[in-house]
């Protein structure tokens, strides 16, 4: 796979990112949930970079942990988004008929919801918290992945080697494995690549909503919901978490819009090497 720009700068952040959320609520010198009454609402300084909020509690250090628990939360749920997605897609090309039709038909009805309304109803419905926001934004994203590995299984499905190794008689369980699964993985981990930045944005925006972390926890969006009183008197309540999530999707987007123009590339140029 070539490397171009995109994928060193986004690559760059998301490595960035990666660094903050595991090294760094080792390294700072505050409790994410200590109130400092005294010092509440104090500007960006020496002691606190980045100010207080309105218990006094160091905003730095709140968005170190917060970046944490929202990567966390988007990687596990894109991580059941695409098992979830993945399976349905290749159960769905290798059995067709009936079967194919109605894990089709499920999707479509799935994918006719607008997904961050369909996410608000499950998590309202289940309660708020991260495990339920987890659970709700897997719900509203798998039909994609079902979709696209279905497409490229089914085009893998009518190639010569996979017509060879069904007339020799090989389990349907080996020619998943070894050959429909290994020709769907780009398109999935470039698609789940750029489905990361969405999911950390709609995760922040639950939680700004009161539907998924709840205080005092750490969050993006429960650090934006409970600065937006504050919005005249201390902008940096909103701005540092804003611009972390701005960040993160920027980052997660590059990467993926990287990927996707190398494995095309890649496969182009596979393609031209056959030939010759």
């Amino acid at each position: 796979m070539r490397m171009n720009g995109q994928i060193r700068l986004g690559g760059g952040i998301v490595c960035l990112l990666g660094l903050v959320a595991v090294v760094g609520p080792f390294l700072t010198p505050y409790d994410p949930a200590a109130q400092a009454l005294e010092t509440r609402l104090q500007g960006p300084s020496l002691a606190h970079p980045l100010g207080t909020d309105s218990l006094g509690r160091d905003v730095a250090t709140r968005l170190v942990h917060g970046a944490r628990i929202s990567l966390a939360l988007a990687v596990a749920a894109t991580a059941v988004r695409v098992v979830l997605g993945t399976t349905i897609g290749l159960l769905a090309a290798v059995s067709g008929g009936l079967v194919d039709t109605a894990l089709m038909r499920l999707a479509d009805i799935q994918l006719a919801f607008p997904g961050l309304v369909l996410a608000l109803v499950i998590a309202g419905a289940l309660g708020p918290s991260i495990q339920n926001v987890v659970i709700a934004l897997s719900v509203v994203g798998w039909a994609t992945y079902a979709r696209i590995v279905r497409a490229n299984a089914l085009a893998v499905k009518e190639r010569p080697f996979v017509q060879s190794a069904r007339l020799y008689g090989t389990p349907k369980r080996r020619i998943v494995r070894r050959h429909l699964l290994p020709n769907v993985v780009n398109p999935v981990v470039v698609l789940a690549t750029l489905n990361l930045g969405t999911v950390v944005l709609a995760a922040a925006g639950l939680s700004f909503l009161g539907l998924g972390a709840q205080p005092p926890t750490a969050e993006w969006g429960t650090m934006i919901a409970g600065g937006r009183d504050y919005l005249r008197a201390a902008p940096w309540l909103i701005t540092a978490p804003g611009v972390a999530i701005a960040f993160t999707v920027i980052g997660f987007n590059l990467l993926g819009d990287g990927l996707r123009d190398a494995l095309d590339t890649d496969h182009i140029d596979d393609g031209k090497r056959r030939r010759t």
